[in-house]
């Protein structure tokens, strides 16, 4: 018989850190009824019955606060959206207007002629002649 309280007391103690710790987890925004520190008092100071109470009243449920996230393909938003992309039509066809309007004023690097290199040499031979 002793074994079987001394698995009952493991299992109370186990459900007492569990509901502690699901309490100090949750968001403020989740608890119902008081506030955040009071559930955790009222689970500390009655181990088994507070965490009772905690998983019976405070805990709101998740699938209440719960955002649908949705793919593209089934959000009817996202795709009316799709069909508007004249804005982006129209930037593009822009950005190329200017970029061909840069083109054609600046010279084409290929026909620059191409300066002989200086040669330094020379200016010092002849500076050091006249020495």
């Amino acid at each position: 018989m002793a074994r079987v309280y001394l698995v009952l007391a493991l299992l109370l103690a186990a459900f007492w850190v569990y509901s502690i710790v699901d309490c100090a987890v949750q968001s403020p925004t989740r608890h119902r009824g008081v506030s955040k520190p009071i559930w955790l008092l009222i689970v500390i100071l009655l181990p088994v019955v507070g965490g009772i109470l905690w998983f019976v009243i405070g805990r709101s449920r998740a699938s209440s606060n719960r955002v649908v996230f949705r793919a593209p393909d089934d959000d009817p938003d996202f795709l009316g959206r799709l069909n508007t992309t004249s804005d982006q039509d129209e930037r593009i066809r822009r950005l190329e207007e200017e970029l061909a309007a840069l083109d054609s004023e600046a010279p084409d690097p290929r026909e620059r002629p191409v300066d002989p290199p200086a040669d330094d040499d020379s200016d010092e031979e002849s500076r050091g002649s006249r020495s």
